[in-house]
């Protein structure tokens, strides 16, 4: 399953058995009922992962958006134990989206209501090829974007 983590919506994507083909679940509203939404689609589909769309800073860098969705994954990641949720990279997805659903007839201002769940497909896509190509595990864990928010907040504390 994967997830994209917008300020005004979550966009959420799901996986056949078989970790071949992903396809868009639902969109869901910020706020306080957005990981509960997500648990309750956790207990439908019985996901072996989760990933969570990490928003890093075109150079590579942690901004104000990176450490607010490593902050609402450390929360979902804590619901859904012992599902694991890994953070990917997902510089553009929402760009891609918005092109994907342009290039296929789709009129711009139908594009908000499903952009955020094609663009949770293009994390999972993502992640699912990566896994699938190297064997490796996709993305890092919420613990070690937590560390890479410590560790930026000691070397800011540092050099001032």
């Amino acid at each position: 399953m994967a997830i994209d983590l917008g300020r005004a919506r979550v966009g959420i994507a799901k996986s056949d058995s078989l970790g071949m083909l992903a396809t868009p679940v639902a969109t869901a509203h910020r706020g306080k009922n957005d990981i509960a939404i997500i648990m309750r689609l956790v207990r439908e589909y019985h996901p072996l992962e989760i990933y969570v769309g990490y928003p890093l800073n075109m150079d590579g860098s942690m901004g104000a958006a990176a450490v607010a969705a490593t902050r609402w994954a450390g929360r979902l990641a804590r619901k859904v134990a012992p599902v694991p949720v890994r953070m990917i990279d997902e510089r553009l997805t929402s760009v891609i989206a918005h092109r994907q659903l342009h290039e296929a007839g789709r009129r711009e201002i139908h594009h908000r209501a499903v952009v955020d769940q094609v663009a949770a497909v293009n994390i999972l896509e993502s992640a699912l090829e990566t896994e699938r190509t190297s064997g490796a595990q996709p993305g890092i864990t919420v613990s070690a974007a937590a560390n890479r928010i410590a560790g930026n907040a000691a070397n800011e504390k540092n050099t001032q």
